[in-house]
C-alpha cells in the first residue's frame, strides 16, 4: 500500500509540474492580434483626432511653443503615413516636415548635429522629423557610413544634445515604429507591385532588409544609450497601420497640454459690385485642355 501511495504522490507531482509548464508556455504566447479596424471606424476616429490637432496647433501658435517630433523605425514601418495624417489638416507654415537626404560633402565635415539644428522650430512651430539624427545609430552604423569612433561619440553626445534642446524650451517627442519581419516583407511586396509606391524601395532599403538582425542590434544599443528619463522613446506597434496612426496621434496630443482656441464662426462680407470695370474676354487666356 505504501508503495502505491508513493506512486500516487509521484504521479500527482509530475502532473503538477506538467500543468505549471503548460501554464508558463501559455503565458509566453502572444495574445491574438485584435481585428483590423473598419474603414468607417478609422476615418471617424481620425477626423476627431485631426480636429484636436488643429486645436493643438492654434495653442502652439498662441503660446509660442516649439515642438519637435522624431519618427524613427524600420523601412516600411509606417512613419510616413502617420506624418501625413498629422499634417494634412494643419497649416504648413507652422507645421513642417524635415526629411533630410544624404549629407553633402560639405555637410559631412560639419558638426554632426549641425544640419538638423538648421531645421529646428521657431516659436509657434511644430517640426516633424521623418528620420533624424538617429541615422548615425542606425543606417550609418550598420552600413559602415561612419567610423566606430564617430558612432561611440554620437551615443555619448546625443542625450546631452537632446537635453540642451529641452532646456532651450523645445518639447521633444520621440517615436519608434515597430514592425514585424513578416509585415515588413508583405509591405515590400506590395510596393513592388504598385508603380506609385515603387520609388519607396531604394537599394538601401533592400540591403537593410538583408541585415535585419544587425539593425535589431543597433536599435537595442541605441535605446540603451538614448532612452533616458527626460527624453524617452515611445514605441508604436505598427503592424496594423490604422491603429498605429490613431495611437500615435492620440499619444502626441497627450504630450502637449492645450486648450481649445478654435476661431469663432465669421460671416462673409458681401462681394464688391462691378461699376465701370469690364473684364477682358476669356479667349485671351490659356486654359488647360479638358481631357476629362
Amino acid at each position: 500500500m505504501a508503495k502505491d501511495k508513493t506512486g500516487d504522490k509521484q504521479s500527482t507531482k509530475t502532473k503538477s509540474k506538467a500543468s505549471a509548464a503548460k501554464g508558463k508556455n501559455a503565458s509566453q504566447k502572444k495574445s491574438p492580434s485584435p481585428k483590423k479596424l473598419s474603414k468607417k471606424v478609422y476615418e471617424t476616429e481620425l477626423q476627431k483626432l485631426q480636429i484636436e490637432l488643429v486645436k493643438l496647433q492654434e495653442w502652439v501658435k498662441k503660446k509660442g511653443l516649439k515642438i519637435v517630433v522624431l519618427f524613427e523605425g524600420r523601412d516600411a514601418a509606417g512613419k510616413g503615413g502617420a506624418i501625413k495624417r498629422i499634417t494634412e489638416c494643419l497649416n504648413p507654415r507652422f507645421c513642417k516636415v524635415a526629411a533630410l537626404g544624404t549629407p553633402t560633402e560639405r555637410e559631412k565635415t560639419q558638426w554632426y548635429f549641425q544640419r538638423y539644428v538648421a531645421n529646428l522650430p521657431a516659436a509657434g512651430e511644430i517640426v516633424l522629423f521623418d528620420r533624424s539624427w538617429y541615422n548615425r545609430a542606425g543606417v550609418e552604423r550598420v552600413m559602415g557610413f561612419c567610423t566606430h569612433q564617430e558612432y561611440i561619440e554620437f551615443l555619448r553626445s546625443c542625450p546631452e544634445f537632446e537635453h540642451m534642446l529641452q532646456r532651450s524650451g523645445i518639447t521633444l517627442i520621440k517615436y519608434w515604429f515597430s514592425v514585424s519581419n513578416e509585415e515588413q516583407e508583405q509591405r515590400f511586396k506590395d510596393r513592388l507591385k504598385d508603380p506609385t509606391k515603387r520609388w519607396k524601395l531604394s537599394p538601401m532599403d533592400l540591403e537593410a532588409r538583408a541585415r535585419w538582425v544587425e539593425y535589431s542590434k543597433a536599435k537595442d544599443d541605441m535605446f540603451g544609450a538614448t532612452d533616458t528619463t527626460r527624453s524617452p522613446w515611445h514605441v508604436v506597434e505598427a503592424d496594423d497601420k490604422k491603429r498605429a496612426r490613431l495611437n500615435c496621434i492620440t499619444h502626441f496630443l497627450s504630450q502637449v497640454p492645450y486648450e481649445d482656441l478654435t476661431p469663432k464662426p465669421v460671416e462673409l462680407p458681401p462681394r464688391q459690385e462691378a461699376t465701370e470695370y469690364v473684364r477682358p474676354p476669356m479667349s485671351m487666356q490659356n486654359f488647360v485642355p479638358r481631357v476629362y
